[in-house]
């Protein structure tokens, strides 16, 4: 897993981890344009290892207020605090699925 640079704020509370492979699938598929970057939030339907009901969604923008952020080859990927409330207690791990040829999204719980 990697993790990226250092544009990190005070309100930082989770760390976002991407595999090489999650980074190339995302560089390649999305067309990332200049000055943004991946973000993920939680969104209606489907399932994680720790929400029933919810799934991982990603958008491209640009980070406004992250409480989670790494950068990979000028990429911000990234989690707004207005999502806060699907990946409060959790780091984010974002690994690629070979069988599905797709990222998969792994929570960690945050240890005090």
């Amino acid at each position: 897993m990697q993790r990226g640079g250092s544009r990190f704020s005070d309100n930082q509370i989770m760390e976002i981890k991407i595999s090489e492979q999650a980074q190339n699938w995302f560089e390649n598929e999305l067309g990332i344009a200049s000055g943004k970057g991946v973000r993920f939030l939680g969104k209606v339907y489907g399932d994680t290892q720790v929400h029933e009901g919810f799934s991982v969604g990603i958008d491209v923008d640009s980070p406004i207020d992250p409480i989670g952020i790494t950068e990979i080859n000028g990429i911000p990927y990234f989690v707004e605090a207005g999502d806060n409330w699907f990946f409060s207690g959790y780091n984010l791990e974002v690994g690629f699925d070979e069988s599905t040829k797709e990222p998969e999204y792994i929570f960690h719980e945050i240890k005090e």
